[in-house]
């Protein structure tokens, strides 16, 4: 994953609003929420949450999706692995105590999350 991508995803979710509604995304599920869900849910006015919501778009982070006069949000969850992954690929890397050789970033992450007894 290119580094510039990573940086507007998490330059995206560096704002208390859009950060909120991304996580209510989340919790959501792939069905996603629609516009006017999300703005009850989170008590954030029409203009404001579209703003938020196409900065959250343009960095990849959720999609929209057309359904009759409804727009629904969801998270992009490959995406999200996408920048998860990127940010733990070369975990525990100068470790070779806690992350075997050939062992993948994912099963590692949990391992690098405990604390060293």
């Amino acid at each position: 994953m290119q580094t510039a991508r990573v940086i507007a995803a998490l330059g995206a979710l560096a704002q208390e609003s859009r950060l909120a509604i991304y996580r209510l995304l989340v919790e959501a599920g792939p069905t996603g929420l629609s516009v006017g869900e999300i703005g009850a849910s989170l008590k954030v006015s029409p203009a404001t949450l579209s703003f938020h919501l196409k900065e959250l778009a343009h960095a990849g982070l959720i999609q929209a999706r057309q359904q009759g006069r409804f727009i629904y949000y969801s998270a992009t969850y490959d995406y999200m692995r996408k920048v998860l992954g990127y940010l733990t690929e070369n975990c525990c890397a100068s470790d070779g105590v806690e992350c075997p050789p050939g062992r993948a970033a994912k099963s590692c992450a949990k391992s690098c999350a405990k604390p060293k007894t």
